[in-house]
């Protein structure tokens, strides 16, 4: 074993390897950490960070568990069922319901954003301990469906078993420290939560779409939603300017009416 470990410690390749894949495993998890900032924003201010930990710690055990059971991931992908003359694997049904569960649950906080006067919110501030649970049981859902997508890459990119480990712990570990920056920035920008919500049903519809064999190259995915992120940005900075402009022509009025 110490020979096997002190091999790929002075293989270039195997650096390389874990070099990209450890880049794949945190363009995943954007995915991921959008989801758990979005769900997390709905809770009290108090649980927020515990929930984004529990949340995330979860997607790390889950994903070193699956590494364990690489035989049984790998045959997840054989066929286990026929309709309309299509196969459909467990990991395509787990990727069918993950996307059906992300549609449902980005289209409900649309309807909830835009709906001058909503229904009860399943997070209500006076449920706060309900609203944790629900929000953790969510989490633990959505973990499970992007940390098979996630595994299976891995599998895909490398056959080396410690590779695949060190690539998804430092993957995890830094969706850990982005965590709470990355919700605090969407909770103070009201109109990047639609932006967010937006991106969640585009995943969802391609993991919906990838259950169904109709492969979407991430890359495609990846680049639209950073040319959306782009454009609010830009929209961000106009706003600013907007407001500085307006904040330097009060007190300019107020000179002088005071003057008159």
């Amino acid at each position: 074993m110490n020979d096997y470990l002190m091999t790929l410690l002075l293989d270039p390749n195997a650096w390389a390897a874990l070099g990209v894949l450890i880049v794949m495993e945190v363009v995943l998890g954007i995915d991921n950490l959008i989801f758990i900032s979005i769900l997390t924003n709905k809770l009290p201010e108090d649980r927020r960070v515990s929930a984004r930990q529990i949340g995330i710690g979860a997607a790390l055990v889950l994903r070193l568990a699956l590494l364990g059971t690489i035989a049984f991931i790998i045959r997840m992908t054989a066929p286990l069922i026929e309709l309309f003359g299509h196969a459909f694997s467990w990991r395509d049904l787990i990727l069918i319901a993950g996307g059906l569960f992300l549609v449902w649950k980005a289209t409900k906080e649309i309807h909830h954003s835009v709906d001058p006067d909503p229904g009860p919110d399943m997070f209500d501030s006076g449920k706060a301990s309900i609203g944790v649970a629900a929000a953790i049981g969510q989490i633990l859902l959505l973990d499970l469906v992007f940390s098979l997508d996630s595994i299976i890459t891995a599998v895909g990119m490398t056959e080396h078993i410690p590779i695949m480990v060190v690539a998804v712990i430092v993957a995890v570990s830094l969706m850990l420290l982005a965590a709470t920056p990355l919700a605090n920035f969407i909770n103070q920008n009201p109109t990047i939560v639609m932006l967010a919500l937006a991106f969640l049903l585009l995943i969802g519809t391609t993991l919906i779409a990838e259950g169904f064999g109709a492969h979407v190259p991430r890359g495609y995915i990846y680049a639209a939603m950073t040319f959306s992120a782009s454009v609010e940005a830009l929209n961000m900075l106009s706003r600013r300017a907007r407001q500085r402009k307006q904040g330097a022509l009060q007190p300019a009025l107020g000179n002088s009416n005071g003057g008159h």
